[in-house]
């Protein structure tokens, strides 16, 4: 019988966890801004507040938390780590950029069975990379390496982040009225949700493997086009909430349009979505052909080309496609807030 007299005989390697931190802690710290009064490997992190955006402002403190469900099984099956965490810092600050706020810092976990210093670290670099185009610091996190909890090469991730917005200044959807215009943002692909469907149409019914060409989708490897990152909106939104006012936004992840939408929308509001008022990317459209699947769910399970939709009113809409246009960002007039009627149970409908 096998004796266990160390930590690393069980299988935890806390000399292998202590190089990751030393190679990571220069990529880290190339994400700080200033506010960050503390250095990586400490118990906690401390921001201060009063030398950012919000010096001498009454303001409020907005937190989000998520994780990128099974589009890690991509990952795994590729071997590409470097930017899943792109897809995990996207998804944590776009649902507080949809507030208005501005994300500050941003924190992670990472749980496997047994820890990969080289792939780890490649996740961190994706993170990274999604903390520098969110302009936030990544302040810590967590490693944990938990033997028997996790199948050989696989991993967990989830993050967590923290922004702030002027008092005065908060989106949440409570001016929208009958009237407004509803802009749509383009996404990148499919993003972080929908996953376990995608995985099911395309690797169990199609029987494709990752490195499989599919010519329909510009003869990427069908690996590549899954795994493309998640589109982080904070520059776009904040170029133009700057000076051009926004009534609501939302962020088109996991229940897609039917989910999302309505979250912002005060009651007596219905938002009319104009079909065909978008482009929709490829994959969109192999999926829904070839999963067989119907508008319906296609619209709750995916952002079917549209990642963050803003609400405004009919005199701003123009001015703010331009603005977003001119980011280089593909974006559209979708639709228009309407009046909800008496009892009807709907708070969007397509046309």
């Amino acid at each position: 019988m096998k004796k266990y007299s160390t930590y690393r005989d069980a299988g935890v390697d806390i000399d292998a966890g202590n190089e990751f931190v030393r190679r990571i802690k220069p990529l880290v710290q190339s994400t700080f801004r200033p506010g960050v009064h503390t250095e990586i490997g400490g118990f906690g992190a401390a921001f201060s507040l009063s030398s950012t955006y919000f010096k001498d402002k009454e303001m409020l403190l907005v937190s989000s938390t998520d994780g990128v469900g099974t589009k890690l099984k991509i990952a795994f099956a590729t071997g590409i780590h470097d930017t899943i965490g792109i897809d995990l810092v996207a998804m944590c600050v776009n649902d507080i950029a949809v507030m208005g706020a501005r994300p500050l810092f941003f924190l992670d976990y990472f749980a496997t069975g047994k820890l990969s210093v080289d792939t780890t670290v490649k996740v961190i670099e994706g993170i990274v990379a999604g903390c520098k185009e969110a302009e936030c610091s990544l302040v810590g996190g967590e490693t944990a390496e938990m033997p028997d909890m996790y199948s050989e090469g696989e991993y967990d991730l989830a993050g967590f982040t923290v922004g702030a917005v002027e008092n005065d200044k908060l989106i949440d959807g409570s001016s929208i009225t009958v009237g407004d215009l509803i802009i749509g943002v383009g996404s990148s692909g499919v993003h972080s949700n929908g996953f376990s469907l995608v995985r099911k149409i395309v690797f169990d019914q199609l029987g494709l493997k990752v490195n499989d060409i599919v010519p329909e989708l510009d003869n990427k490897t069908i690996g590549e086009v899954l795994l493309t990152p998640t589109k982080i909106y904070v520059r776009q939104v904040h170029a133009v909430i700057r000076d051009l006012t926004v009534k609501g936004m939302a962020h088109i992840t996991g229940g897609g349009f039917i989910d999302n939408i309505p979250r912002i929308l005060p009651d007596r509001c219905k938002a009319l979505i104009r079909s065909g008022s978008w482009t929709i990317p490829p994959i969109f459209h192999f999926l829904q052909r070839e999963g067989e699947i119907d508008q319906h769910e296609m619209l709750r399970t995916f952002n079917c080309g549209i990642g963050l939709t803003m609400v405004c009113a009919a005199a701003d809409a123009e001015t703010v496609v331009h603005r977003l246009n001119a980011m280089g960002e593909n974006a559209w007039i979708i639709g228009e807030i309407t009046e909800r009627k008496g009892d009807d149970p709907h708070e969007i409908e397509f046309e």
